[in-house]
C-alpha cells in the first residue's frame, strides 16, 4: 500500500510516519513543507493543479493528512486549516488516483460541553474560537467533497513530543523549573479545566488503522475519560519525583491571565490569576469513543500516568 503522509514532521505526523513505517506492507512518502520531505509543497500557497499532477505520477492509495496549524490568527489558521484542506480535496478530485483520504481533526471543532457529557460524533460543532473554526471548516470541506475519505477527530494529545507551549507542556517545565530551584513549592494555575488525553502513540495506531478501513464520516479519537488538570499535575509531580507542594492559584477571568506555570502579577493585588485551557472549549471536554472501538476496532492502550512520564522524561533532560 503506497501513503502518502503530509505532514510527516508535526507533533502527530512523526508519530505517524513510524507506525506506518513498521507495517511492512505500507510504502510511504513524506510530503511537507520542510527539506526533509520527500516532495517538497506547500498546501496553502501551491495550486490544486501542481498537487494532482503529483498524485498521477505517485498514484498513492492512501492520502494521510497531519498538516496544519495549532497557533496564530485566524488569516494564518484559516490558510493552514482550511485553504490547505481544500487543495487536497480539489488535486484528489481532479486525479485519476482514486486514494482514500485520512484528515485529522480535532476535539475543538465542538467546542464547550455540558460537564459529565460524553461528546459524540452526532453532536452539533459550536467551535469556541478561531482555531476550532478552521479546522471545522476543514471537516465540512472533506465530508462534502464525495471523495472516499474519513476525519479522526482528535482530542487532546498527550505523550512524548508534547510541544512546551501545551497546558501539559507548561506543567512539566514549570516543574522542573521548580526542581532545578530547589523550590519546595510550585504555584500553578487554569487547573480547573477537565479534558480527554489521548497519547499520541495511540493516535498513531488510529490512524493506521483508519487507512485501511472502509469507514467514512467523523470518527472520535479519545481515551473516553476527562481528566482534570490539577490531577494531571499531581500525577506529574509523582512520576517526577517532586516533593514539594502544589498549590493551585484562581483567579477571576480578566486580560491579565498567564498560562501555567508562567504567573503574571496583576499590579493591584499582586497575585497571579488563573489561565483557562485554551482551545475554546470550555471547562470540559469528553470523548465517546464508541464509534472508533466498532468501526475501526481501535482503543486506547496508554494511560495518562505513560503519557506524562513521557513529557517528563524530555522536559527533565532540558535541565
Amino acid at each position: 500500500m503506497r501513503v502518502l503522509l503530509i505532514g510527516a514532521n508535526g507533533y502527530l505526523g512523526r508519530f505517524v510516519a513510524d507506525r506506518l513505517l513498521a507495517d511492512p506492507a505500507v510504502q510511504l512518502t513524506a510530503l511537507g513543507r520542510g527539506d526533509d520531505a520527500d516532495v517538497r509543497f506547500d498546501l496553502a500557497t501551491g495550486s490544486p493543479g501542481a498537487l494532482t499532477r503529483f498524485l498521477d505520477a505517485v498514484h498513492p492509495g492512501v492520502i494521510v493528512n497531519c498538516a496544519g496549524a495549532t497557533r496564530g490568527g485566524a488569516r494564518e489558521l484559516t490558510r493552514h486549516n482550511t485553504v490547505a484542506v481544500a487543495t487536497v480535496c480539489e488535486a484528489l478530485r481532479r486525479s485519476g488516483c482514486g486514494a482514500r483520504l485520512v484528515q485529522i481533526g480535532c476535539g475543538a471543532e465542538y467546542g464547550p460541553s455540558q460537564p459529565g457529557s460524553s461528546t459524540a460524533e452526532d453532536a452539533v460543532p459550536r467551535p469556541g474560537g478561531p482555531y476550532g473554526v478552521s479546522k471545522l471548516a476543514a471537516t465540512e470541506l472533506v465530508l462534502g467533497s464525495g471523495l472516499d475519505a474519513v476525519v479522526l477527530r482528535v482530542f487532546s494529545p498527550a505523550g512524548p513530543g508534547t510541544p512546551a507551549g501545551s497546558p501539559l507542556g507548561r506543567l512539566a517545565e514549570a516543574m522542573r523549573r521548580a526542581m532545578q530551584s530547589g523550590d519546595g513549592e510550585l504555584k500553578l494555575g487554569g487547573l480547573g479545566a477537565q479534558r480527554d488525553f489521548v497519547d499520541v502513540r495511540d493516535v498513531a495506531r488510529a490512524v493506521h488503522a483508519a487507512s485501511l478501513s472502509a469507514a467514512q464520516g467523523v470518527i472520535n479519537i479519545g481515551s473516553g475519560r476527562a481528566i482534570r488538570l490539577r490531577d494531571a499535575a499531581a500525577v506529574l509531580a509523582r512520576v517526577a519525583g517532586y516533593g514539594g507542594a502544589l498549590h493551585e492559584l484562581d483567579g477571576p477571568p480578566g486580560p491579565l491571565r498567564g498560562p501555567i506555570g508562567h504567573p503574571r502579577l496583576d499590579p493591584d493585588h499582586a497575585a497571579p490569576v488563573a489561565y483557562p485551557y485554551p482551545d475554546g472549549c470550555g471547562s470540559w471536554q469528553q470523548a465517546d469513543v464508541r464509534c472508533a472501538r466498532d468501526r475501526l476496532g481501535w482503543r486506547p492502550r496508554i494511560n495518562l500516568e505513560e503519557s506524562l512520564a513521557d513529557i517528563w522524561m524530555e522536559a527533565a533532560c532540558r535541565i
